[in-house]
């Protein structure tokens, strides 16, 4: 053990620590150890620069446009459209044509948009069928991460092992190379998804009706403000009554119409009816004194929004939204977005009161209240997904055919290897911002840069590791302990490390910390690394046991009210199974 082997060591313990308890994001930790590894002299600044301009992460970039340009066609909207009708048939045809939809949108494009599309389509199904959201939502959460294992551009994670393959000597993954081995992973993980997985679903979060979701009758309700109120002549934002009884004043209602402009500068009269949010058991001990009557239908309903013309929406936290780490208060939340937060459905745990200062995490579901005329900015903001409003397809026909032409001729030219996957992906962006299928301003929005920090800082660690030859003596502690059952052994080992791996830490991550150990296990062995790559390639998207290994499952979380034992009862045994499959079909599809 050389020094340098220490000091990376201790690196990539700091960054698993980092990872999983995301005291800083992943972004900001990938580029922390990027600083670590070239302060330390660990790397060179050119290898520790090296991970932007690596191919994955231009590939990466490249196809969150091509995402966004084929989402923005509604083509993505209309298929959802289409596979909710099936559901009027049975649950299990619906459900069936769901997983297969989504499975194949995402082997071909970024899977979150796909999920956002289906999330508010999926609790439409279930509000009309009668079944609870749970049972639908996480088989679609499971799907688009089964169908990313199926080719190339599937998943970030299969562009980067690529990358690293490649950087070996040991050729770039090819576009469908491992489709074959993918669709049976995925035809697998459906068939148990549809029969033992669907009944191990518990029944999560049947209430229709926003308010009775996020349980507001003891903390949503309006009071008439009495002549004697000292509140009466004050804004609201003075207001002694609000400071009183701790609680947020979030309309002013008079003369039975909605008093515009900013709630903080009305001036309050005798006779106003505000709509406010607090403990209805507080206001009622002393709505005397403080000068305020409850209605007399004290709780609120959704209907009651609406006939003040205000429209109540569950919209969810994105991934790598700019909101993630800040608070309702510090992001300025009233005010930047003309919306009022009532409740916070996070880490699974409903917060109706208290949570103004708690910091945001993607896929949290917030309740928010907002004007029917500000709507529609919430609806289209990139940093939310609405989950309550079924999205009505337009088919925009003027960009669907190009892009969608675009979109196969990135992917046939690299199947074909007429050109490189990183020239065709570049190339097809650039299509797409000159035929206007995608602005240039849109292309930029599209990319998630805290994915594109991540993996170009991570990279770097890989290197680390390889220089340092760390990766090496990992490989040979495995090779020690499983060596002597074969090399199908050490497959379902470097499976079974990466699925664990990826459930508390990133993907990405896993997929790079591991890469390097599994070509140094096959070397070791003298057998060809192919086998033991496409174990950890598929391993890192297997994260099916905690709601926050994977995007789309943190993306479900909160709106599906699911608790985190839910992925636990359900993913495990997926996972077990997808384990003893893949060691099974690894050396048939690729033999040692």
């Amino acid at each position: 053990m050389t020094p340098d082997m220490l000091i990376v060591i201790a690196i990539l313990l700091a960054a698993l620590v980092l990872f999983v308890t995301e005291r800083i994001g992943v972004d900001l930790t990938a580029l922390s150890v990027m600083a670590a590894l070239l302060l330390t002299g660990i790397l060179t600044p050119a290898e520790g620069l090296s991970g932007f301009s690596n191919a994955a992460t231009v590939v990466v970039a490249a196809m969150f446009v091509i995402s966004a340009a084929l989402r923005g066609t509604g083509a993505v909207d209309a298929l959802a459209s289409f596979t909710s009708r099936m559901y009027e048939k049975n649950i299990l045809t619906g459900l069936t044509l769901t997983l297969i939809v989504v499975g194949a949108l995402s082997a071909l494009m970024n899977n979150t948009p796909v999920v956002a599309v289906f999330i508010p389509v999926m609790l439409g199904v279930a509000q009309d069928r009668g079944v609870s959201p749970s049972k639908l939502l996480m088989p679609m959460s499971f799907a688009a991460m089964l169908g990313g294992i199926t080719t190339l551009i599937g998943s970030s994670t299969n562009l980067l092992i690529s990358a690293v393959a490649a950087d070996h000597g040991l050729g770039a993954f090819g576009m469908f190379e491992y489709t074959a081995a993918g669709a049976v992973l995925f035809v697998v993980g459906a068939i148990y998804l549809l029969t033992v997985g669907f009944r191990l679903i518990p029944v999560r979060g049947e209430q229709t009706e926003l308010t009775d979701r996020f349980s507001m009758k003891e903390y949503l309700t309006d009071v008439v403000l009495l002549p004697e109120s000292s509140s009466v002549g004050t804004t609201v934002a003075k207001s002694p009554l609000a400071r009183e009884l701790d609680m947020d004043i979030l309309e002013v209602m008079r003369d039975g119409r909605r008093v515009r402009g900013r709630v903080e500068r009305v001036e309050l009269r005798s006779g106003d009816v505000l709509r406010v949010r607090g403990d209805l058991k507080q206001i009622r001990a002393v709505q005397k004194r403080t000068g305020c009557v409850l209605q007399a239908n004290a709780a609120l309903h959704d209907k009651d929004f609406e006939a003040d013309d205000l429209v109540l929406l569950e919209v969810i936290v994105a991934p790598n939204s700019p909101l993630v780490g800040t608070t309702i208060r510090s992001a300025r939340f009233r005010n930047v977005f003309r919306a009022n937060a009532l409740a916070i459905r996070h880490n699974g745990r409903l917060q109706r009161s208290g949570f103004r200062d708690m910091r945001l995490t993607a896929g949290d579901a917030l309740l928010v209240e907002v004007a029917r005329e500000d709507a529609d900015a919430i609806k289209t903001n990139r940093n939310f997904v609405v989950a309550s409003e079924i999205p009505v397809p337009t088919l925009r026909k003027r960009h669907l055919i190009p892009a969608i032409a675009i979109g196969l001729g990135v992917i046939g030219v690299s199947a074909l290897e007429i050109l490189p996957i990183t020239i065709a992906a570049v190339v097809g962006c650039i299509l797409l911002v000159l035929t206007r299928c995608i602005t240039l301003e849109e292309a930029y929005q599209a990319i998630e840069w805290k994915v594109i920090f991540l993996l170009g800082g991570i990279i770097s660690l890989g290197i680390a590791m390889e220089k340092t030859g760390l990766a090496a003596l990992l490989s040979e502690q495995i090779i020690s302990i499983v060596g002597g059952y074969g090399p199908t052994a050490v497959v379902a080992v470097l499976y079974t490390v990466t699925a664990l791996l990826t459930t508390i830490m990133s993907n990405n991550a896993t997929g790079l910390l591991l890469a390097p150990v599994a070509i140094a296990a096959a070397e070791s062995m003298g057998v060809d690394a192919r086998p033991m790559l496409m174990a950890v390639l598929f391993a890192a998207s297997a994260s099916f046991m905690t709601p926050v290994g994977y995007q789309t499952n943190t993306m479900i979380y909160g709106v599906g009210q699911y608790r985190f034992s839910d992925f636990l009862r359900v993913g495990t045994p997926l996972n077990l199974l997808l384990l003893a499959v893949s060691t099974l079909i690894i050396p048939f599809f690729f033999p040692f």
